[in-house]
């Protein structure tokens, strides 16, 4: 066996777009100075986690952590999949935080994969898992992911700080990624969204579908927003409320935006049987303003989201040799900070132009040729 060689990286920014790059492109990296400034230097809990995620999926991974966290050295293995996998996200980040670099791997593995997550599945830092159900999976689909065989299901719901929710997860594997000439907005046809309540009044989630519901019906016609009210088991181990919503456009694109309130440490414990807990912000508030929240996304343009952004590029990137050409909105930060891990770890660069009649930005690039090489065919 050969020695290894290791891509030399530095700083904390950015991780998980590099550890997923350096699985799906069997790149070791070698990071060091990881928080190396900050009060508690190294490696946090959910990078760590993600981590022992890779390590679940895949075959012959190799993790070295240094004492103080400050210095990984990750060899990928082979991305395997499988099902029957579990993992346990934690509670220092959502579940959110680890769906988009799993959706990824699940699609280029051997074998489908089927797995159950387990934490918070609800917080107002990473998107939501109602977001991936209903703009995310649709967004795979415009790259040839069949839809057959995507499927998340919420089992029970886990709000911070103490989490207890749990998604069973099913991803297909695909060949390849098929390029997507994706630049037509369409014009909004419909709002759809869902409220959840968890340890408290149903009456909460009411007042969130109400509230927003009064901005759309001055804009349209079609709007639906579901409730769901969760109890015991399947509403975690903390106290919250949420909703996220969902404008469908003529052209199929998804425009999505959540958010969640929840109690913090020490409240549960104060409460008594059958008393309110005390508001953190307005139900009614929290509707209203996501709905604004919602408004101000459709506005800025594109076929996706600004939280979307990250995604839609790698999934440009990691197509067949040919050509994508997409439409979004003003670049999110996270969104530049993809496209750089993209150039660096894919070598694929994009031409972007931005479109001033419109106040949007269009990116063309050349796909990698990343190819599912170990996928049986049939």
């Amino acid at each position: 066996m050969g020695k290894i060689t290791y891509k030399r990286l530095k700083g904390s920014q950015n991780m998980r777009q590099r550890l997923l790059l350096a699985t799906l492109k069997s790149t070791p990296v070698l990071i060091e100075d990881i928080h190396a400034d900050d009060t508690l230097p190294g490696l946090r809990p959910h990078e760590i986690s993600l981590l022992r995620l890779f390590e679940k999926l895949t075959d012959d991974c190799l993790i070295e952590i240094n004492e103080t966290g400050t210095k990984l050295k990750y060899k990928p293995g082979i991305i395997v999949g499988g099902s029957h996998l579990v993992h346990d996200c934690g509670v220092s980040r959502a579940i959110g935080y680890f769906l988009e670099p799993l959706i990824l791997l699940g699609l280029f593995a051997r074998k489908t994969l089927v797995i159950i997550l387990k934490g918070i599945t609800n917080d107002s830092k990473d998107p939501s898992v109602d977001t991936f159900r209903s703009t995310t999976f649709p967004l795979l689909k415009r790259f040839g992911v069949p839809s057959e065989g995507l499927k998340l299901e919420i089992k029970s719901r886990g709000v911070s700080p103490h989490g207890g929710g749990e998604v069973h997860l099913t991803i297909p594997t695909v060949q390849h990624l098929t390029a997507t000439m994706w630049t037509d907005e369409g014009m909004v046809k419909r709002i759809r969204g869902e409220a959840f309540t968890t340890r408290v009044s149903v009456q909460l989630g009411n007042e969130m579908i109400y509230a927003a519901r009064g901005i759309f019906n001055r804009l349209l016609p079609d709007v639906y927003i579901a409730s769901d009210y969760r109890k015991r088991s399947e509403a975690g181990n903390s106290s919250g409320y949420g909703i996220s919503l969902v404008a469908e456009t003529t052209s199929g694109c998804c425009i999505s935006a959540d958010t969640t309130v929840s109690y913090p440490q020490g409240d549960e414990e104060e409460d008594i049987e059958g008393e309110e807990k005390k508001e953190l912000i307005p139900a009614a508030d929290v509707g209203e303003k996501l709905a604004s929240v919602l408004l101000e996304e459709i506005e800025k343009g594109g076929v996706v989201d600004s939280t979307h952004q990250g995604l839609l590029f790698l999934l440009c990137a990691l197509c067949v040799n040919d050509v994508s050409k997409v439409r979004v909105g003003k670049l999110s930060p996270y969104g530049i900070e993809t496209l750089r891990e993209i150039r660096d770890f894919l070598d694929v660069q994009f031409v972007i132009k931005p479109d001033p009649s419109t106040g949007t930005v269009i990116l063309k690039c050349w796909g990698s040729g990343m190819k599912n090489l170990s996928r049986k065919t049939t």
